[in-house]
């Protein structure tokens, strides 16, 4: 496999940004748990910003695809975004969080057949179950976790928790939705991955101010924790600032270099980037925060990745040899 030296780039940029974006919202989320709303105004506002300037060259340039066709792919790219950076408040784990999130082969697959009407390999089928599997067991055994995490743990921590991951999953069939919805607007337009980037973050920026009062909690709350204290400037700043900003820098090398890399490589390629990402990320929160993790957990997790290999045809199920071809 020849890689142009864009794509090398591209591939350093979402281990890099990828891996560093997950490790400082986990930083983040255990200092509060309860920043999500702020984390993800952050993320769209800057991405928003970069994109007024590089995408949109100060609103000069013109849109391909209008924005009545962007609506509802708006629309959902808020909603999964808000979802997935919320459920932290539910005690949901960073662990149960990527595998979960890492099982998008399985919404993917479901929309695919209901709306695309597409049909499947019975190896990927046999995946799809692999990873239903793995994910149910993580999702089960982190359930005895929360319910023993503490000893005075009532009902309703296990039933806030259990919100957390419903709410995953439901961004996880509406992210795949929008995948879909993407799809067909690029097929109808021509690519535009830059200008969808752009206004997917630009046009939900009013839908915060709904949230403004959350975000200003949390906002002033960041102010009243610990702070870090900048070696050369000799300015005092809070820890959870410094996380925010560092996380909001490499969400935007993350979602960038995913972007470059689906121009340059073939989607196998970037499927298996992406898993191997994963895995490392899952691998480090495990070991450098010392998330519980079980035996079970490592099953699940292996059920999680194999399944995703298998599915994208790197991992075959042995072929059964026809009789005609032994007796040649």
């Amino acid at each position: 496999m020849n890689l142009s030296v864009r794509a090398i780039l591209a591939i350093g940029g979402v281990f890099l940004g990828c891996c560093s974006g997950v490790v400082f919202l986990e930083m983040l989320v255990k200092l509060d748990p309860g920043a999500g709303n702020l984390v993800t105004a952050a993320q769209f506002a800057f991405i928003a910003l970069e994109g007024f300037v590089f995408t949109s060259k100060f609103g000069l340039a013109k849109r391909v695809i209008s924005l009545k066709d962007y609506g509802l792919l708006v629309l959902m790219f808020f909603i999964t975004s808000v979802c997935n950076n919320y459920v932290f408040e539910f005690n949901v784990p960073m662990t149960l969080h990527m595998i979960i999130r890492g099982g998008s082969l399985i919404s993917n697959m479901c929309l695919g057949t209901l709306i695309l009407k597409r049909s499947y390999r019975i190896s990927q089928y046999i995946a799809v179950v692999m990873i239903s599997v793995g994910i149910f067991i993580c999702t089960y055994f982190s359930s005895r976790d929360v319910a023993g995490k503490r000893e005075h743990a009532t009902e309703a921590d296990l039933f806030w928790w259990l919100v957390g991951v419903v709410l995953l999953v439901v961004a996880l069939f509406i992210s795949s939705y929008m995948g879909i919805t993407q799809e067909l607007l690029y097929r109808k337009h021509g690519k535009c991955a830059r200008e969808a980037l752009y206004y997917t973050h630009l046009l939900p920026l009013p839908a915060f101010l709904l949230m403004h009062e959350n975000i200003r909690t949390h906002w002033l709350l960041a102010f009243e924790k610990e702070s870090f204290r900048l070696p050369v400037l000799d300015l005092a700043v809070p820890l959870i600032i410094v996380f925010l900003v560092g996380n909001v820098l490499a969400q935007h090398l993350c979602i960038s270099s995913v972007y470059t890399l689906t121009t340059e490589c073939t989607s196998l390629t970037v499927t298996l980037i992406l898993t191997l990402r994963k895995f490392i990320s899952l691998v480090f929160s495990i070991v450098y925060f010392r998330n519980p993790f079980t035996l079970y957990h490592w099953l699940g997790t292996f059920l999680v990745f194999i399944g995703t290999l298998m599915f994208a045809n790197v991992i075959r199920l042995p072929q059964r040899v026809r009789k005609d071809d032994k007796q040649e």
